[in-house]
């Protein structure tokens, strides 16, 4: 009997069911977009800041954002949405 099949299986794990992201920084956003665009996943793809339009897209907060963008993402964290709209922007969550 091979040694994996005589030892005992315990736990679960959630990785095969955990949703994953593509991960784009606010700051990212500010070097690649003119003021007033319209921030999309296509968009994105575009420019090259995410790779696969299949993943949903989560805005992180990190950099500095001094243009107003309308931006549509899956997810975003609060301070991504504070950096948005103190500039006058849009934060849209889309699915």
């Amino acid at each position: 009997m091979p040694t994996f099949r005589r030892m005992p299986k315990r736990g679960f794990s959630n990785a095969q069911f955990a949703t994953r992201y593509s991960i784009v920084n606010v700051g990212s956003l500010e070097s690649r977009f003119e003021p007033g665009a319209h921030v999309t996943p296509q968009s994105l793809r575009e420019v090259g800041l995410i790779r696969n339009l299949r993943l949903p897209v989560k805005v992180l907060g990190d950099g500095d954002l001094v243009k107003k963008l309308t931006v549509d993402a899956a997810k975003f964290t609060k301070s991504a949405i504070e950096k948005i709209q103190a500039v006058g922007g849009e934060a849209r969550v889309v699915r």
